[in-house]
């Protein structure tokens, strides 16, 4: 998935030498930690603590990060690193869990930007409790959140990171820690194509109420999501996905599935009846260019991938067509709205698997087998 508007000259890859590690001009040990431990053994307090509302535990000194220090390579390293200081206007957050985002690890080499004070921790999905808040924040110390941080401030995959309200929400309280983290990217960008993009309505039952929309892969993060908001909201719902997820992608509500490996959209599309007012693509490429098949002649084409018209097949007309692509934005108020409806709409979160922060390599390695059945988290190890 796409996640930078434009590309920026390519930053140098971090220097590494023995166990030092130099992100952004600071060095750090480089430690593998086998088993969990004990973090709350003293306390630390931020420039900015005046104005915060802080949390009566103990904090440490350091924590456990993950560093993606070759931009060029996706090889992680863990390290010991001090806790990060909240500005005036973030909260700090005991992260308890993190998920890894499919492609992630080469945004750094695919969409090279220079962002100051940003370091090399990834993963953008996390839930935790906050430590400290400020003043004037809604949220207070001791809060169970959720959020899909913006990549453009460093990630979550360490034991504590920082947020600003905006990016935050309540998580469910029915769902596990690891289901919670899931939920960031994926619900977010699934609201916004819909009710943002698409102009759609987020009314049950009504708000697409006389709407087809057809899904490519709707059995990953974000397809799960577009298939339950959109049937959550009335719509008329055809994804595609593999053989082997049609019954799940059946279970979030899809009225039609379809094998992508096996039927062949231009022949299923050439009956009028099939095709669909609003398409969303979650994977582009050939899906992508299959798609143009499908919608309708003065339907909605939208790719959280890439832009339509690089896939367009060049016998298609698609002069009527309203594509586009577009970049989600980090904004807690979808994850509220999923929040408050989590039980009532019975939602389901997403999740393959889940390995401990010192086991971030068989995550990485379990992410790219190309196996999963959702997402893969990281557990902090919060007791």
């Amino acid at each position: 998935m796409n996640i930078i508007s434009k590309r920026i000259t390519s930053t140098q890859p971090s220097k590494r030498s023995g166990t030092l590690f130099k992100p952004f001009g600071k060095v750090f040990e480089v430690e593998h930690h086998p088993t969990n431990r004990n973090f709350f053994h003293t306390s630390q307090k931020s420039s900015s603590s005046r104005n915060h509302k802080m949390a009566t535990t103990t904090l440490p000194k350091t924590m456990r990060a993950l560093f993606q220090p070759d931009p060029q390579s996706t090889k992680l390293i863990l390290a010991t690193v001090p806790l990060p200081i909240p500005s005036a206007s973030d909260h700090l957050i005991r992260v308890h869990t993190a998920a890894i985002t499919n492609g992630e690890l080469l945004w750094p080499k695919n969409f090279a930007m220079e962002i100051p004070g940003k370091e090399t921790t990834p993963l953008y999905d996390m839930a935790g409790t906050i430590i400290t808040a400020p003043a004037d924040s809604p949220f207070k110390p001791g809060d169970e959140v959720y959020s899909r941080t913006s990549y453009m401030h460093t990630g979550s995959g360490r034991e504590y990171t920082v947020a600003p309200a905006v990016e935050l929400a309540l998580r469910p309280k029915s769902i596990s820690w690891a289901e919670a983290a899931t939920v960031g990217m994926s619900a977010e960008t699934a609201y916004q194509a819909l009710f943002t993009q698409a102009g759609l309505k987020p009314v049950a039952g009504t708000g697409a109420k006389g709407t087809r929309i057809y899904i490519t892969a709707a059995s990953g993060g974000v397809g799960t999501w577009v298939v339950q908001l959109a049937k959550w909201a009335g719509a008329e719902v055809v994804a595609s996905c593999s053989a082997d997820s049609i019954e799940r992608v059946k279970a979030l509500g899809a009225d039609e599935i379809l094998d992508y490996r096996s039927v062949d959209m231009k022949a299923w599309a050439s009956d009028p009846s099939k095709k669909a007012d609003l398409v969303i693509d979650c994977i582009g490429r050939k899906s992508l260019a299959d798609a143009w098949y499908v919608v309708k002649p003065s339907g909605t084409l939208i790719s959280i991938f890439q832009p339509p018209e690089q896939q367009k097949p060049a016998e298609v007309n698609g002069e009527g067509v309203k594509n586009f692509f577009f970049i989600q934005e980090a904004l807690g108020e979808n994850l509220k709205f999923v929040t408050d409806l989590w039980d009532e709409a019975g939602f389901v979160a997403s999740l393959d698997s889940v390995f401990p922060l010192e086991r971030f390599e068989d995550a990485v390695e379990r992410l790219e087998s190309g196996k999963t059945k959702g997402k893969v988290v990281l557990d902090m190890g919060v007791q």
